[in-house]
């Protein structure tokens, strides 16, 4: 008898129909490829890899059956290498979570001390002292209070009056005092690119590693258009793959270690991978990752330096409107993050809801000096996936008008659906194996995309297939793809809607 799936294949479709038409500003998201998506519905997915590839002369796996897997890998590994300038790279993470997760595992202990970003300034939970880092260096009869007389030894990097930057002196002197065990840098509300020369050198000379975490920017970071982690001295870098990076749901290490520091600072991390922190590692997204690095050294340095630049329209426009905007004195931001103080229009989570109503959709998020994470006075926007799909400077002024009025109260939803229909196509993708391009709408929806029984929707001016049969809606590209038009990117000026 066969089994009903039509209920979980509608809420499947819904989503991506909806997110589809939605000005999408949480920054910690993006759309991936048709290529990237579509790669990851293979063979790989029911099966197993714990351990490192096998090399011709070792048997590295602890499964047999592995020899496409295995060739996978490490391309995923050179690839990534070549594109971020490190010598080591671990691809095994499952997210950026667990990357950190990973170094914690591997590097610290029961008492050691850390220095890291506290969460009112930016810093991730993964950091914090209910993070894994908190936990980890937690021992027993410890409270997980930083401020307690038996609270972990956990402390925070100084800031500046700004509360936006580290204050390098007062930090350099507070390694100098604590000795730390480990530092961190990197944020999950992340603007400006972080001291790692300045605090690299006093943790060189008392034998410190310092982590960079780059979840939210190595995007950035790999386009060239943020500061170089690596270069600047930081012994590792974790990230996720899936923010202002276009791939799955993965993460990675990354090291430019020599021979020596390779033994101190990379084997214990390599075991934390694993056996620490996972055994198998979901290897159907790991050819997804190598795709989109491929992508990401065709475009990554246009896409990188255009998502910055629209992130500092974004937030201009957004002042001129009234909407209070964070660090205006600097120039708003250097990444692809914009934060907004919403305390005069309900808080973060009210306004955050309210403007979900209306189709625009971000996240609620501490700015510094708030107290309590469950009712914080900001927002976090991000304008990495817009970009994509080919908003330049002057659809950020309008969708920061849209933006303003929500806020307010006014029903923006009409407009939100206009502006979005004009940016359905998808940028710095590579062609298919073919040479063509295809433009698919990238949340199509799969069982209308198998449809015959199509007809063509005018009501919108993005022209669109609908399938009577499922009512579902998909991109009329998802069913018909176009020719390529010139190079191999697809990019705002293809659709014709590039501003």
């Amino acid at each position: 008898m066969p089994v009903d799936i039509h209920d979980i294949e509608q809420l499947v479709a819904d989503q991506g129909e909806w997110r589809g038409h939605c000005l999408n500003l949480i920054a910690s998201e993006t759309t991936q490829s048709a290529a990237v998506r579509g790669i990851q519905n293979s063979d790989f997915m029911g099966r197993y890899a714990e351990g490192h590839p096998n090399t011709d002369g070792a048997t590295n796996r602890y499964y047999q059956g592995t020899r496409y897997i295995d060739a996978v890998e490490r391309m995923a590994q050179q690839e990534l290498s070549e594109l971020l300038g490190a010598r080591q790279v671990d691809v095994r993470p499952i997210s950026g979570n667990a990357a950190n997760t990973a170094v914690a595992l591997g590097m610290l202990r029961g008492g050691d001390s850390i220095i890291v970003n506290s969460t009112d300034a930016g810093g991730h939970i993964s950091h914090a002292a209910i993070g894994v880092f908190g936990r980890r260096i937690q021992t027993r009869g410890m409270t997980l209070k930083a401020d307690s007389d038996k609270g972990i030894p956990i402390h925070f990097w100084p800031l500046t009056a700004d509360r936006y930057h580290i204050d390098v002196p007062a930090a350099v002197a507070l390694v100098e005092q604590v000795r730390p065990r480990m530092v961190i840098l990197g944020k999950s509300l992340f603007l400006f690119p972080e001291p790692v020369s300045d605090l690299a050198a006093v943790c060189r000379a008392h034998d410190i590693p310092l982590l960079f975490d780059g979840a939210h920017v190595l995007g950035l970071i790999a386009g060239g258009a943020f500061q170089q982690p690596l270069a600047e001295g930081a012994t590792w870098l974790t990230a996720s793959v899936h923010k202002t990076f276009p791939g799955p749901q993965r993460g990675i290490v990354a090291a430019n270690l020599d021979p020596e520091q390779e033994k101190k600072y990379w084997q214990p991390v390599d075991r934390g991978v694993f056996p620490g922190s996972s055994s198998n590692h979901h290897l159907h997204t790991l050819p997804a990752l190598v795709v989109a690095t491929r992508e990401m050294r065709a475009h990554g340095h246009e896409y990188a330096h255009a998502t910055i630049a629209n992130a500092q329209a974004f937030a201009k426009a957004l002042d001129e409107s009234g909407v209070p905007v964070e660090a205006k004195e600097f120039g708003y931001t250097r990444s692809h993050q914009v934060a907004v103080n919403v305390a005069g229009f309900g808080g973060g989570v009210e306004a955050a809801k309210r403007l979900e109503t209306m189709n625009i959709i971000c996240n609620y998020n501490m700015l510094p000096g708030d107290a309590d994470p469950k009712a914080p006075s900001g927002l976090r926007l991000g304008v990495q996936e817009m970009t994509r799909f080919g908003m330049g400077p002057d659809a950020m002024g309008a969708m920061a008008a849209l933006f303003a009025d929500a806020l307010r109260g006014k029903d923006v939803r009409e407009s939100v659906a206009v502006l979005r229909d004009r940016y359905q196509t998808l940028g710095y993708v590579l062609a298919t194996s073919q040479g063509e391009i295809h433009y698919v709408r990238q949340n199509a929806n799969p069982i209308a995309a198998r449809c015959k029984r199509l007809v063509l929707d005018r009501t919108v001016a993005h022209h669109r297939c609908r399938c009577t049969k499922l009512r579902c809606v998909v991109s009329l590209a998802a069913c018909h793809p176009r020719p390529a038009i010139g190079a191999a990117r697809v990019g705002a000026s293809a659709g014709g809607h590039g501003d």
